[in-house]
């Protein structure tokens, strides 16, 4: 998730962006957040990072200011954020609606498709725990920011996006960690492999 490195990456445009606009203009405040945006991304470069992350990250700066630009609302630099928690919100209480738990997937595609990890219970189960982890975060990011967007609160939103961010996305990491470890521990060791459609 990029450690200290990632959680300043993702947390500078929005603080930087929030501030400006309790001082400037709306256009100016865009201007600032954009100005960061580059700045950030020519750092990330000279630090030898892979160019792909550096330009995902201002790209999305890029996009949030795009939107302020086109409708003229401050609250809208969070639009992109609250409806892709949304989306991963459906996407992985989805899955476990559907018994198959999105964390699990990923395990059993890394380890070669090949573990039969949905027929043994307590593997199944580490796997909706830790991907209804990751729903919750997604689902309490969504409620909250969209809550506070349709509140119109700008400044709420950049402390909202800051605290549910890296922190929240850190400990449903490290519930994945437990469910990936707890599945090779036992299916691994074990030997349980085929049903690759799993």
């Amino acid at each position: 998730m990029g450690g200290v490195a990632g959680f300043v990456y993702s947390t500078v445009p929005v603080v930087v962006f929030v501030t400006a606009n309790a001082f400037l203009p709306l256009p100016g405040a865009v201007g600032v957040a954009v100005a960061t945006g580059l700045t950030l991304f020519v750092v990330r470069l000279l630090r030898g990072e892979r160019p792909v992350a550096a330009v995902g990250s201002l790209l999305g700066v890029a996009a949030a200011a795009g939107i302020v630009a086109w409708t003229g609302s401050a609250r809208d630099f969070f639009v992109i954020g609250i409806w892709a928690s949304l989306a991963g919100f459906v996407v992985t209480f989805g899955s476990v609606l559907a018994r198959r738990p999105l964390t699990g997937v990923i395990w059993n595609a890394l380890h070669g498709g090949k573990h039969r990890w949905r027929s043994d219970r307590s593997v199944r189960l580490a796997h909706d725990v830790a991907t209804l982890a990751a729903a919750s975060v997604f689902g309490s990011r969504f409620a909250v920011q969209q809550w506070l967007y349709l509140t119109d609160s700008t400044g709420g939103l950049g402390v909202a996006r800051v605290v549910m961010g890296t922190p929240l996305t850190v400990l449903a990491a490290l519930v994945v960690v437990w469910s990936f470890r707890r599945s090779t521990r036992r299916l691994i060791a074990t030997g349980r492999t085929g049903e690759a459609s799993e």
